[in-house]
Protein backbone atom coordinates (compact mmCIF):
# COMPACT_ATOMS: atom_id res chain seq x y z
CA UNK A 1 0.00 0.00 0.00
CA UNK A 2 1.08 3.41 -1.05
CA UNK A 3 1.98 5.43 1.87
CA UNK A 4 0.28 8.24 2.94
CA UNK A 5 2.09 11.97 1.93
CA UNK A 6 1.38 14.71 4.68
CA UNK A 7 0.87 17.76 2.17
CA UNK A 8 1.69 21.44 4.07
CA UNK A 9 0.20 24.61 3.09
CA UNK A 10 -1.78 27.94 3.79
CA UNK A 11 -5.37 27.62 4.60
CA UNK A 12 -6.56 30.22 1.92
CA UNK A 13 -8.85 28.84 -0.59
CA UNK A 14 -5.80 29.63 -3.30
CA UNK A 15 -3.54 27.56 -0.99
CA UNK A 16 -5.65 24.35 -1.04
CA UNK A 17 -6.29 24.57 -4.67
CA UNK A 18 -3.30 24.77 -5.66
CA UNK A 19 -1.95 22.12 -3.04
CA UNK A 20 -4.96 20.17 -5.34
CA UNK A 21 -3.09 21.45 -8.88
CA UNK A 22 0.37 19.11 -7.23
CA UNK A 23 -1.50 16.05 -6.38
CA UNK A 24 -3.39 15.73 -9.75
CA UNK A 25 0.06 16.50 -11.52
CA UNK A 26 1.75 13.79 -10.09
CA UNK A 27 -1.29 11.55 -9.55
CA UNK A 28 -1.09 11.14 -5.50
CA UNK A 29 -3.92 8.85 -4.70
CA UNK A 30 -2.60 8.79 -0.32
CA UNK A 31 -2.16 11.88 0.97
CA UNK A 32 -3.34 14.22 3.92
CA UNK A 33 -3.33 18.09 3.41
CA UNK A 34 -2.24 19.96 6.39
CA UNK A 35 -2.96 23.85 6.89
CA UNK A 36 -0.75 26.20 8.29
CA UNK A 37 -0.77 29.89 9.31
CA UNK A 38 2.21 32.01 7.91
CA UNK A 39 2.67 35.33 9.26
CA UNK A 40 1.56 36.32 5.80
CA UNK A 41 -1.70 35.10 6.60
CA UNK A 42 -1.42 36.83 10.36
CA UNK A 43 -0.08 39.96 9.84
CA UNK A 44 -1.78 41.87 7.34
CA UNK A 45 -1.13 45.47 7.89
CA UNK A 46 2.76 45.20 7.23
CA UNK A 47 3.31 46.38 3.77
CA UNK A 48 4.84 42.99 1.03
CA UNK A 49 7.15 46.15 -0.16
CA UNK A 50 8.72 45.08 3.43
CA UNK A 51 8.89 41.74 3.55
CA UNK A 52 9.61 40.67 -0.10
CA UNK A 53 12.19 37.70 -0.57
CA UNK A 54 11.89 36.60 3.49
CA UNK A 55 10.37 33.27 4.74
CA UNK A 56 7.10 35.75 5.61
CA UNK A 57 4.65 33.20 3.70
CA UNK A 58 6.73 29.61 4.56
CA UNK A 59 7.81 30.13 8.22
CA UNK A 60 4.89 28.41 9.80
CA UNK A 61 5.00 26.12 7.17
CA UNK A 62 8.64 25.29 6.84
CA UNK A 63 8.60 24.74 10.99
CA UNK A 64 6.17 21.29 10.22
CA UNK A 65 8.63 20.29 7.67
CA UNK A 66 11.56 20.79 9.56
CA UNK A 67 9.46 18.40 12.58
CA UNK A 68 8.27 16.05 10.50
CA UNK A 69 4.89 16.95 10.65
CA UNK A 70 4.59 17.00 7.04
CA UNK A 71 6.06 15.16 3.92
CA UNK A 72 6.59 18.24 2.02
CA UNK A 73 5.25 22.04 1.46
CA UNK A 74 3.15 23.35 -1.32
CA UNK A 75 3.98 26.99 -1.93
CA UNK A 76 3.33 29.82 -5.08
CA UNK A 77 6.67 29.41 -6.19
CA UNK A 78 7.21 33.42 -6.19
CA UNK A 79 6.49 33.56 -2.36
CA UNK A 80 9.77 31.13 -1.67
CA UNK A 81 11.94 32.86 0.66
CA UNK A 82 15.29 34.24 -0.91
CA UNK A 83 17.53 31.14 0.43
CA UNK A 84 15.65 27.81 1.87
CA UNK A 85 16.55 26.53 5.10
CA UNK A 86 19.33 24.45 5.35
CA UNK A 87 18.10 20.77 4.92
CA UNK A 88 15.31 21.93 2.77
CA UNK A 89 15.18 21.14 -0.92
CA UNK A 90 13.23 22.18 -4.29
CA UNK A 91 11.89 18.86 -5.33
CA UNK A 92 9.73 20.40 -8.32
CA UNK A 93 8.78 23.76 -9.96
CA UNK A 94 5.66 23.33 -12.34
CA UNK A 95 5.45 25.03 -15.56
CA UNK A 96 3.53 28.47 -14.80
CA UNK A 97 -0.40 28.17 -15.53
CA UNK A 98 -0.39 31.93 -16.74
CA UNK A 99 2.77 33.96 -15.95
CA UNK A 100 0.88 37.61 -16.83
CA UNK A 101 -0.23 40.04 -14.23
CA UNK A 102 -4.04 41.35 -14.97
CA UNK A 103 -6.17 44.08 -13.79
CA UNK A 104 -9.48 44.28 -12.16
CA UNK A 105 -11.47 47.31 -12.87
CA UNK A 106 -14.56 48.83 -12.00
CA UNK A 107 -16.59 48.60 -15.38
CA UNK A 108 -14.00 46.47 -16.78
CA UNK A 109 -12.01 49.21 -17.89
CA UNK A 110 -8.46 48.51 -19.64
CA UNK A 111 -4.94 50.14 -17.70
CA UNK A 112 -4.84 52.79 -20.11
CA UNK A 113 -9.05 54.00 -20.37
CA UNK A 114 -8.89 54.53 -16.33
CA UNK A 115 -9.51 58.06 -15.29
CA UNK A 116 -7.00 60.49 -14.33
CA UNK A 117 -5.65 60.08 -10.95
CA UNK A 118 -7.28 57.02 -10.92
CA UNK A 119 -6.98 54.86 -7.87
CA UNK A 120 -5.41 51.36 -8.21
CA UNK A 121 -4.71 48.63 -5.52
CA UNK A 122 -1.16 46.68 -5.56
CA UNK A 123 0.99 45.04 -3.30
CA UNK A 124 4.37 44.61 -4.75
CA UNK A 125 7.11 46.57 -5.15
CA UNK A 126 7.37 45.52 -8.66
CA UNK A 127 3.95 46.48 -9.76
CA UNK A 128 3.81 49.83 -7.67
CA UNK A 129 6.89 50.52 -9.83
CA UNK A 130 5.62 50.03 -13.24
CA UNK A 131 2.18 51.50 -12.67
CA UNK A 132 3.48 54.52 -11.90
CA UNK A 133 6.57 54.45 -14.87
CA UNK A 134 2.74 53.39 -17.13
CA UNK A 135 1.24 56.59 -15.85
CA UNK A 136 2.23 59.06 -13.17
CA UNK A 137 -1.02 60.29 -12.54
CA UNK A 138 -2.14 56.93 -10.83
CA UNK A 139 -2.77 56.66 -7.09
CA UNK A 140 -1.29 53.47 -5.72
CA UNK A 141 -2.73 52.27 -3.25
CA UNK A 142 -1.52 49.35 -0.63
CA UNK A 143 -3.50 45.88 -0.70
CA UNK A 144 -2.66 42.78 1.51
CA UNK A 145 -4.68 39.97 2.26
CA UNK A 146 -5.77 36.74 -0.50
CA UNK A 147 -7.40 37.22 -3.44
CA UNK A 148 -10.37 36.39 -2.02
CA UNK A 149 -9.87 39.08 0.43
CA UNK A 150 -8.60 41.81 -1.59
CA UNK A 151 -11.45 41.60 -4.48
CA UNK A 152 -13.43 41.38 -1.62
CA UNK A 153 -11.50 44.92 -0.31
CA UNK A 154 -11.93 46.37 -3.57
CA UNK A 155 -15.51 45.77 -4.42
CA UNK A 156 -16.24 47.60 -1.15
CA UNK A 157 -13.98 50.79 -1.60
CA UNK A 158 -13.34 53.53 -4.33
CA UNK A 159 -10.30 51.78 -6.01
CA UNK A 160 -10.37 51.81 -9.69
CA UNK A 161 -8.26 48.84 -10.28
CA UNK A 162 -6.46 46.17 -8.65
CA UNK A 163 -3.37 43.94 -9.67
CA UNK A 164 -3.69 40.59 -9.15
CA UNK A 165 -1.58 37.90 -10.74
CA UNK A 166 -3.74 35.82 -14.13
CA UNK A 167 -2.99 32.59 -12.77
CA UNK A 168 -4.57 33.16 -9.06
CA UNK A 169 -7.91 34.59 -10.88
CA UNK A 170 -8.14 30.91 -13.37
CA UNK A 171 -7.06 28.91 -10.65
CA UNK A 172 -9.92 30.70 -8.02
CA UNK A 173 -12.49 30.28 -11.15
CA UNK A 174 -12.53 34.23 -11.28
CA UNK A 175 -10.73 34.42 -14.94
CA UNK A 176 -14.43 36.50 -15.96
CA UNK A 177 -12.87 39.18 -13.70
CA UNK A 178 -9.82 39.72 -15.65
CA UNK A 179 -10.10 43.15 -17.51
CA UNK A 180 -6.89 43.22 -19.15
CA UNK A 181 -3.87 40.74 -19.18
CA UNK A 182 -1.08 42.97 -18.62
CA UNK A 183 1.11 42.64 -21.61
CA UNK A 184 5.52 42.17 -20.77
CA UNK A 185 6.05 44.95 -22.39
CA UNK A 186 4.07 47.00 -20.32
CA UNK A 187 4.04 44.97 -16.67
CA UNK A 188 7.30 42.42 -16.61
CA UNK A 189 5.93 39.58 -14.21
CA UNK A 190 7.88 37.85 -11.64
CA UNK A 191 9.97 35.28 -12.78
CA UNK A 192 7.95 32.80 -11.01
CA UNK A 193 4.68 33.82 -11.24
CA UNK A 194 1.90 31.18 -12.01
CA UNK A 195 4.72 28.23 -10.96
CA UNK A 196 4.00 26.02 -8.11
CA UNK A 197 6.96 24.93 -5.85
CA UNK A 198 7.30 21.51 -3.68
CA UNK A 199 9.46 21.91 -0.94
CA UNK A 200 10.98 18.66 0.94
CA UNK A 201 13.68 17.62 3.30
CA UNK A 202 17.14 16.99 1.35
CA UNK A 203 17.52 13.74 2.78
CA UNK A 204 14.06 12.47 2.31
CA UNK A 205 14.55 10.79 -1.18
CA UNK A 206 11.09 8.26 -0.84
CA UNK A 207 9.04 11.67 -0.85
CA UNK A 208 11.39 12.74 -3.70
CA UNK A 209 10.74 9.95 -6.30
CA UNK A 210 6.86 11.12 -6.31
CA UNK A 211 7.78 14.15 -8.03
CA UNK A 212 10.20 12.46 -10.55
CA UNK A 213 7.61 13.20 -13.16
Amino acid sequence: MERKIRIGTRPSPLALKQADEIIQIFGLKNFEIKTFNTSGDREKKIPISEIEGSDFFTDAIDRALLKNEIDCAVHSAKDLPDALLNGFKIAVITEPLDQLDALVSKNNLKLNELPLNAKIGASSIRRKEQLKKFRCDFEIVDIRGNVDERLEKFELSELDGLIVAACALIRLGFENRIAERLPVEIFKPHPLQGSLAVVIRKCDYETEKLFRK
